[in-house]
This record gives C-alpha cells, structure tokens and sequence, in this order.
C-alpha cells in the first residue's frame, strides 16, 4: 500500500493532534494506539518540538527513531528497570529495542509498521521517564 506522506495534513504522518504542545504530562497520561501502518512517520520537525517535552531522549541520526542510555548503580537495578519496562511495554502495546549490561541502559523506540517515529514512541518514552522518577 502506497501512502501519500505530503505536508497538508498531521493526521496522516502518524500524529495525533490532542497531543501537539502540550507538554510531558499529556504524553504520560496518554495510552498508545495500535499502529499497523497506513500513515506516515512524524516529520523532524514534529519529532523535534516533542522531544523538547521529554528530557534525557535524542532522535536518531536517521531520524527514524529515539534513544536514550540510563545509568544504574549495579546489575540488579538495571533489570529491576528493563522488568518495569517490560510491564509498561505490554500495557502500551508497544515495544522497545534495547541493550543492556552492568550498570546500564539503552532504550530505543520506532514504530517498525512506518519505519519511523509516531506519538506511541514519545508516549513511551515519557512513560520510561516517569519510571525514573523518586
């Protein structure tokens, strides 16, 4: 299926409108939406100003995905985390790609079925910061 990724309309490039500008909180009370493909990826742009909303997160060189490396203190934290992690991913319905060894973290998030980034992936990641939080 060929789908038209030009400029007119947010909708169409994976983005849901209620969540433009308006800050980490919304995006850690959203649920993310199944995505089977059928619309396009965020924009740089987009992608950008969500970022701004979520610290810690880089967008890839390729523009497809985020990522961000935590720290632990020892191995068991880490996998306390990557177990948390996994819990809130099977609540989400969304995955992330990560590595990890002693002491360490690093998250990545796409959505595979547009080879590129949708509100799910920041929805996400807001939630993996919530995580963190004391």
């Amino acid at each position: 299926m060929n789908v038209y990724c030009g400029t007119d309309s947010h909708k169409q490039r994976g983005h849901d409108p209620a969540v433009q500008g308006v800050g980490l909180d919304n995006f850690k009370n959203k649920h993310c939406r199944p995505c089977e493909g059928g619309v396009c990826p965020l924009d740089e742009e987009t992608s950008n100003k969500h970022l701004d909303e979520i610290p810690g997160w880089n967008l890839s060189a390729d523009k497809k995905s985020i990522r961000r490396t935590l720290k632990f203190k020892n191995f068991l934290e880490t996998i306390s985390f990557i177990n948390a992690m996994a819990y809130l991913s099977e609540q989400q319905g969304h995955h992330p790609d990560f590595s990890a060894g002693y002491g360490y973290c690093e998250v990545r998030y796409t959505t595979h079925a547009i080879d590129g980034l949708s509100d799910n992936d920041f929805i996400c990641a807001a939630k993996v910061n919530e995580l963190l939080e004391p």
